[in-house]
């Protein structure tokens, strides 16, 4: 919290060629609307498509996902993206399955489990990169202390995952104070 989450998606949303859907806890998007206003970025909070107006820049709750045809937008934004986390969440299907073919998606949330291997695996999924199985079948095999990482596959699975995703904890992970 606090590293400017909502900044950093309102700036790659504005820079995506076509419109982006945001979708976001229903406590988020007011606020949404209110640092894009300080960014000189117009964002709409809808409830529906009809209520957009055709801006570029859409808010929404994830409750309301489906009143947005999918195929209307070139991005989305996963805010609180851990939503993903259930292997067998309904939200978490639909969402993958809604957005395949959606050019541009991103992820974004305050909260990750790092070490979670559904999540991970399931933003790898959202995001296009594998399957839930292939990540799995990558990376890690099962046995019965559950599943662990492949002795070998540390190395080269942390350089992949670094090719997708960024983690921080303070500005100063970046080099700021």
């Amino acid at each position: 919290c606090g590293l400017g989450k909502t900044f950093m998606q309102l700036a790659w949303a504005d820079a995506i060629p076509g419109r982006v859907l945001i979708l976001a806890p229903l406590c988020v998007a007011e606020q949404t609307v209110a640092e894009g206003v300080r960014l000189s970025i117009p964002v709409v909070y809808a409830r529906t498509e009809t209520e957009t107006g055709g801006a570029r820049l859409v808010i929404t709750n994830y409750e309301r996902l489906d009143g947005f045809d999918p195929d209307d937008y070139a991005g989305v934004v996963l805010d609180e993206s851990s939503i993903l986390k259930a292997f067998d969440g309904k939200t978490r299907t639909r969402l993958i399955e809604r957005f395949a073919r959606t050019p541009y998606r991103l992820c974004c949330t305050a909260t990750p489990s790092p070490n979670d291997i559904a999540e991970l695996a399931n933003h790898a999924e959202f995001l296009g990169l594998m399957t839930r199985a292939e990540f799995l079948a990558t990376w890690f095999v099962h046995d019965d202390q559950g599943w662990r990482m492949k002795r070998h596959a540390v190395q080269p699975f942390y350089r992949w995952l670094a090719s997708w995703a960024v983690a921080m904890r303070s500005p100063a992970d970046l080099g700021y104070d």
